[in-house]
């Protein structure tokens, strides 16, 4: 496939491919396609918090990516904390991570190399595996670093979108409950003579002291338009003051 029809395949919009895990997956795909020499690939997100999405071409290089962002130790994690890429020529004279090591040989992998890509406080790593040892030296230099570059491009943009979807739905059940809220606290300022900012208080002290969110104590207030709850404001009002 050439490398425009890859490139222009892998920022297509769907509802799939706006999933991180389908991004890495999309990324290993192509990384590996435009490499001849390499027998697997591997994505990652590295610090997108408790929860770091891998892709792999092959069952096998799984435990490969996993030993890795388990321990710390290995190809992914050196390039995605020091933003550079690791080159790792030949695993029978390599040492550097043993437990990575080990388990890469017996899998059968002898070279790899890491491209690390940063975007906007996302770390996208990017591993290609060959067989043979030294075959990897010119992938760096070749069509994923593109790839690699639009996927944290894409990455770095679906996690904003995601975030500003987030903050407008907050931003929205916040402005359907200002009204209850206004309500409540007239009620609160009718019941103990006080002003709008003490009123106020007195909600914030139900809600905190009852683990109830402050719309739902204001739209309970409000049903039973204060009946019954006087004692109770008057006892509240004089906490918060």
């Amino acid at each position: 496939m050439p490398e425009t029809d890859q490139l222009d395949q892998l920022g297509t919009e769907s509802p799939e491919s706006a999933l991180p895990g389908r991004r890495l997956a999309e990324l290993a795909e192509q990384a590996m396609r435009c490499t001849v020499e390499a027998c697997g690939a591997a994505a990652t997100v590295t610090d997108s918090g408790p929860e770091r999405p891998a892709a792999v071409t092959h069952p096998d290089l799984a435990r490969l990516v996993s030993v890795q962002l388990r321990s710390g130790q290995g190809p992914i994690s050196d390039a995605a904390a020091e933003g550079r890429t690791v080159d790792v020529t030949d695993l029978l004279r390599d040492e550097r991570w043993p437990q990575y090591r080990a388990m890469a040989l017996d899998a059968g992998v002898r070279s790899s190399v890491t491209l690390p890509f940063r975007r906007s406080g996302l770390t996208v790593t990017l591993s290609l595996f060959s067989f043979r040892p030294g075959a990897l030296r010119n992938a760096p230099h070749g069509p994923v670093r593109a790839l690699g570059n639009l996927a944290a491009t894409c990455l770095a943009r679906d996690r904003s979108y995601r975030a500003a979807l987030t903050e407008l739905d907050q931003l929205g059940n916040a402005l359907r409950s200002r009204p209850i809220v206004d309500q409540a606290c007239g009620i609160v300022m009718h019941v103990l003579g006080c002003d709008a900012d003490s009123a106020f208080a007195v909600l914030r002290r139900v809600s905190q002291g009852t683990n109830r969110k402050l719309s739902e104590v204001a739209a309970g207030l409000v049903e039973a338009r204060g009946r019954g709850l006087e004692k109770e404001l008057l006892s509240l009002g004089n906490m918060a003051n």
